[in-house]
């Protein structure tokens, strides 16, 4: 039935072709590939990465489609998720129309296209979050959220695929820059400063926590700043934002009403061998036992929906201090896309710890749901 009511603006043919695509294997790449394929962007290489994508993107793209129109508990007929729908058939149709990519025209073309492709997929995330809300507001309350596993199953898998998606449009894309900036290739810094992207996070997150409470904690960060690895900044800093932002609101919350000076959020940045370890430590009263395991579904919030109140909420709706609750989770899974890891331990009373673990040797290829 959802297939059905969702394919009316498709012609049967390419529902076929999306289903055809669909089954065949996608391609993983590591962050180390990325980095040492982009480091020399000759027109030989930009053809290779364009006619690669050409491909791939398409195979990604069909299988999120498909997976889209077989939701349980009825999510596939929310109008968010049909809308959701249509932007991967659309762009899934742009790829297969595009012809052979044999040339350099071909190639700018085939960029300005995939270009495109990631400006009408940038709002996939609130959108989501509104078809998730549109099914729970239909739902028996009875119905525990955290039970709805496959959801979140699918939730993982469709925002990881769609993390890859935008590192391969946007590596493609940003390897065309005529002047890079110095150490980066495309995406990827080769020479990052982890202590150097905490601050800029943190400044973000203590500006908007002042914007909303009127003050914030301090933010003390602990660590080598000459100290860099290879990695894409913009990953880390969402991370790093995500949980300092957590942490500010917590320490804010608990210290609001009280005569004693709020304690400060420490971030400590460790380089071993294998992984580069960030931990963010709070004193904000910390997470109950059994509300641990719900942090990391995207079901949660203890904050309320920014959605709830701005239901048509455009691209750069306000970033407020609590978000959806997708928070924590996609940040884990930016951390997993390159084999690290972020886990949260929390002493209910005191406060919380937050480590993000990010792989230093770059090898380990792309998760591919």
């Amino acid at each position: 039935m959802a297939a059905k009511k969702a394919c009316e603006s498709f012609s049967k043919s390419l529902i076929e072709e999306v289903h055809r695509w669909g089954c065949l294997k996608q391609t993983g790449v590591s962050l180390r590939y990325m980095m040492e394929f982009g480091s020399k962007p000759t027109n030989k290489n930009l053809l290779i990465s364009a006619q690669f994508l050409h491909k791939e993107l398409a195979i990604r793209i069909a299988r999120r489609a498909i997976e889209l129109e077989n939701l349980p508990y009825g999510l596939s007929l929310k109008p968010a998720i049909l809308k959701v729908r249509d932007w991967y058939v659309d762009s899934f149709r742009d790829l297969r129309s595009f012809p052979d990519i044999k040339n350099m025209t071909d190639e700018k073309e085939f960029t300005e296209m995939i270009k495109a492709i990631k400006v009408r997929h940038n709002n996939v995330v609130p959108t989501m979050a509104m078809g998730v809300q549109q099914l729970k507001k239909g739902m028996d309350p009875k119905i525990v959220y955290e039970d709805l596993v496959e959801i979140h199953q699918f939730l993982d898998r469709f925002y990881m695929s769609r993390i890859g998606i935008r590192m391969l449009i946007g590596q493609h894309v940003e390897l065309h820059n005529p002047n890079p900036p110095p150490h980066c290739v495309g995406y990827i810094h080769t020479k990052m400063s982890p202590v150097e992207v905490a601050r800029n996070a943190s400044e973000d997150a203590r500006s908007i926590c002042c914007r909303e409470y009127g003050s914030a904690p301090d933010v003390h960060i602990y660590g080598d700043p000459d100290f860099t690895f290879p990695y894409v900044p913009a990953h880390l800093h969402l991370m790093v934002f995500e949980l300092v932002k957590n942490s500010l609101r917590a320490v804010q919350e608990r210290f609001m009403d009280s005569d004693k000076v709020a304690p400060p959020v420490r971030i400590i940045v460790a380089d071993g061998i294998e992984d580069v370890t960030i931990k963010v430590s709070d004193e904000g009263g910390g997470i109950p036992r059994s509300g641990l395991p719900k942090i990391f579904t995207y079901l949660y919030s203890t904050a309320k929906n920014p959605l709830d109140e701005h239901p048509d909420l455009g691209v750069d709706y306000n970033v407020t201090m609590a978000g959806y609750g997708y928070g924590l989770p996609i940040s884990r899974l930016y951390a997993r896309y390159f084999g690290g890891d972020l886990q949260i331990i929390s002493m209910e009373g005191y406060g919380t710890d937050a480590y993000l673990h990010l792989s230093r040797l770059g090898d380990s290829q792309e998760p591919l749901p």
